[in-house]
């Protein structure tokens, strides 16, 4: 069954430190070949995760939406049997999630506390900690996507550097454990055909779907967006250009618009129930 959405909205999330964060963007469009709109926080322009939680909850209760974000919904388990092998964490994502609130006092839903005291040995700040590799455990999604051409994708345990996704993930797991009760996550709830439903996306997927060649998916002026967007079916992007949060948000609704009807997308041949249950899946990874 493939679900209907009449919106769509992809989320170019963070996991810093603090209350506001300019790397967070928020991109809507609606169905037809409507141009996605960045949509900001009532009274100002920076967001908090807390706000973003808000707005969707405003968002799902308006229109079925369907909303993209960009971080790890779980960590790894199949190839260790566990989230944090020799710690007493729950099994399955969802309680997983619940356990990650409970443990962090972080302002604005953030995590760095769980990474940096609660389960610091588990994660890769530098050469003190050991050899990185021993710290790069890939879910089953990800080495599908490494397989397929689709390149080299971050791990939740790898904390260090400006393309470290392990804060951000952490701190959307608390998201995902308050926004839950009111709006499904897939594949850990199932699609249903007239709600709203969040799911986990690699913005590098829609970039690559709108041209943009790999290891140049970050668009920096109008000119590369616009062309972006037109390769997705939409129409342009007026006035200044954004930066590049702005612009992987833009382009990843627009291609959110078009995957969201494919219904292949939606039973990727090597999603099974327990990684449906555990690990979770990037939706477009096939």
């Amino acid at each position: 069954m493939t679900p209907r959405f009449t919106r769509y909205a992809a989320i170019d999330w963070s996991g810093a430190k603090g209350s506001r964060h300019r790397g967070i963007a928020v991109a809507l469009c609606e169905n037809g070949d409507g141009v996605p709109h960045l949509i900001h926080p009532p009274g100002g322009r920076i967001w908090s995760r807390t706000g973003i939680l808000q707005w969707m909850l405003k968002t799902a209760a308006e229109a079925p939406t369907l909303f993209g974000f960009d971080f790890s919904f779980a960590p790894p388990f199949l190839t260790r049997g566990s989230y944090m092998p020799g710690d007493d964490v729950p099994m399955n994502a969802p309680p997983f999630w619940a356990y990650v609130d409970s443990i962090c006092d972080d302002a604005d839903l953030g995590a760095a506390s769980l990474l940096e005291q609660t389960h610091r040995r588990h994660f890769y700040f530098g050469k003190a900690d050991g050899v990185k590799a021993d710290f790069m455990h890939n879910r089953a999604c990800e080495a599908l996507y490494k397989a397929g051409g689709g390149g080299k994708p971050s791990t939740v345990y790898d904390a260090i550097g400006a393309a470290q996704v392990a804060k951000a993930s952490f701190a959307g797991m608390r998201m995902l454990h308050h926004v839950r009760p009111h709006i499904p996550v897939w594949p850990f709830d199932p699609p249903a055909q007239s709600e709203s439903l969040i799911v986990e996306i690699y913005t590098s997927i829609a970039a690559r779907a709108a041209g943009r060649p790999k290891g140049r998916t970050k668009m920096r002026d109008l000119a590369a967006l616009n062309d972006a967007l037109l390769a997705l079916g939409s129409s342009p992007h007026e006035g200044s250009s954004p930066d590049d949060h702005g612009a992987d948000a833009l382009v990843t609704a627009a291609w959110l618009r078009n995957a969201a009807h494919n219904p292949l997308l939606w039973t990727p041949p090597a999603l099974t129930h327990q990684i449906a249950a555990t690990e979770g899946w990037t939706f477009g990874v096939f």
